[in-house]
């Protein structure tokens, strides 16, 4: 062959069988076929091999097969983060004229999908008390598909009782899905309480250093996956497989992480609640947190996000001087990475709450905590 041939052979030149502990990063879109027989187009490559990049390398792959494994799930789809696993749930359970539920304190973006782009395909999405527990089955109407739990709760960390909720929901053929990236998909077990769909942003606990955006969608059985699987094929959901190799990495960190998160943000949590500026502080393992007994139950541990509220004599001007004044702790909306964040919501809405501008979420890194509460006492003498 000429020069130029053997510039595009494909075909390995070099020994293929190099043990190492790491998952080789595979880049490709295009997989080339033995013979015409074989070629497809089918997302099930873990069932019937590789049929094209869009569907995941073997990187992709790997992190999905481990994802799947601690969780306990049937398989699990890599998508590019948070917000398109939620998506991707929502197409695949509901059509037009569907209705689903969505709790009043889920991620901000979810219930914004609800009341915009779901909206306009004729899905009724409508929003429910977090903590209604069993009671939700009054909400269940003929032509619901979908209940969404989020447990604790976006900023207000409400910890929903997600078994009752998916005892009511199965009882009249509702699927359930869970958001459960707090937990990172450990520490709370989805599928044993019942859930049909679980997901994570995996740009959270598992990436751990807020270097990537990725998610994952977590099928309970075969039914769940045919469900998700034509959907994630339609939308064309193709991941990084170098994100897809940062988070293998994160995996291999994420129950040291997740330890030291844990005591980092309890003892920022217990230092808060003896302060006397602060009013409530929303701590799952804090009794003064919304459904903190079924914490208790459900959980096997808490992580690094948490909120506080200032009391009401405090105006939400110097709030905001609070936060500006913090010098450890950064101003950040994300959380789950190495760093400490802080940021105020002045316009979160609740139900029959008026929080005044005066709630902080704070998200716990790996910095001293001393250091950590040290800065929280100087931002509040401040003000």
């Amino acid at each position: 062959m000429d020069w130029r041939t053997k510039l595009l052979d494909p075909a390995p030149q070099a020994r293929r069988d190099y043990a190492s502990l790491a998952t080789p990063v595979y880049r490709g879109s295009t997989v080339v076929f033995d013979h015409q027989g074989a070629v497809t187009d089918d997302w099930r490559q873990a069932d019937n091999g590789y049929s094209y990049g869009l569907y995941g390398t073997p990187t992709a792959l790997e992190l999905a097969a481990r994802i799947a494994g601690i969780e306990g799930a049937h398989e699990t789809f890599i998508v590019p983060g948070g917000q398109s696993a939620i998506a991707l749930i929502y197409l695949a359970y509901c059509q037009a004229g569907s209705h689903a539920l969505v709790p009043h304190s889920a991620y901000g973006p979810n219930k914004a999908m609800a009341e915009g782009m779901l909206a306009g395909l004729g899905i009724t999405v409508d929003p429910y008390d977090p903590m209604i527990g069993a009671g939700i089955a009054d909400l269940i109407q003929g032509n619901t598909t979908l209940i969404w739990c989020e447990s604790p709760g976006s900023v207000t960390m409400e910890i929903q009782d997600v078994p009752a909720i998916v005892q009511a929901a199965h009882g009249k053929g509702v699927a359930v899905a869970l958001d459960n990236t707090y937990a990172a998909g450990v520490m709370f077990d989805a599928f044993a309480h019942g859930v049909d769909v679980s997901m994570q942003a995996l740009t959270k606990y598992v990436g751990g250093h807020s270097d990537l955006l990725l998610g994952a969608v977590s099928a309970r059985d075969a039914a769940a996956l045919d469900k998700l699987g034509p959907i994630y094929q339609q939308l064309g959901l193709a991941v990084s497989p170098d994100d897809c190799s940062l988070a293998l990495r994160g995996l291999q960190t994420l129950a040291v992480r997740l330890d030291a998160l844990e005591r980092g943000a309890l003892d920022v949590a217990h230092w808060l609640a003896d302060q006397a500026l602060v009013q409530d502080v929303f701590h799952p393992a804090l009794p003064s947190c919304p459904g903190h007994q079924i914490w208790a139950r459900d959980f096997t541990g808490s992580a690094s996000v948490f909120s506080f509220t200032f009391k009401d004599d405090v105006p939400a001007a110097r709030v905001v001087d609070f936060i500006n004044a913090l010098k450890v702790f950064k101003i950040g909306l994300s959380w789950g990475g190495v760093n400490s964040l802080a940021v105020v919501y002045p316009d979160l809405d609740r139900p029959h709450q008026d929080f005044g501008g005066r709630i902080v979420r704070l998200n716990i890194g790996l910095e001293n905590p001393q250091d950590l509460i040290a800065d929280l006492k100087a931002a509040m003498t401040a003000i």
